[in-house]
């Protein structure tokens, strides 16, 4: 298959924050951070006594070139198919795919029956 990787899940959860009038968040315990016009999106860890979504990533586990076509699409295109929300942020090696933690099961299902392989 082509775009077909090996991913690994990462152990952490997340949370994904908004911050509308901020250019840059005022602690330096953030994972991304991505700069619109809107305002700062944040992907940080979530501290065990936060409230709000959480967010379980897939990573790839082995790097691809920034010219190789579809490795992103190969992935969240099963997961829209299965109906999964998705937030990602791309890094230089690969991309880390966030889903709602209560759904994490089904998408490492939904990833395995579209050719890709999780890292035990």
């Amino acid at each position: 298959m082509t775009g077909s990787q090996r991913l690994r899940i990462v152990p952490s959860q997340f949370v994904v924050e908004h911050l509308p009038n901020s250019t840059f968040p005022e602690d330096d315990e953030w994972i991304a951070l991505v700069r619109a016009p809107e305002g700062l999106t944040v992907i940080r860890e979530a501290p065990p006594w936060g409230d709000g979504e959480r967010w379980k990533g897939f990573y790839g586990d082995s790097a691809h070139g920034l010219d190789t076509p579809g490795m992103l699409a190969a992935l969240i295109g099963p997961l829209a198919d299965s109906g999964i929300p998705v937030f990602v942020a791309s890094t230089y090696h690969a991309d880390l795919v966030l889903v709602p933690d209560h759904r994490l099961e089904e998408a490492a299902a939904v990833l395995k029956d579209a050719g890709h392989r999780l890292a035990e």
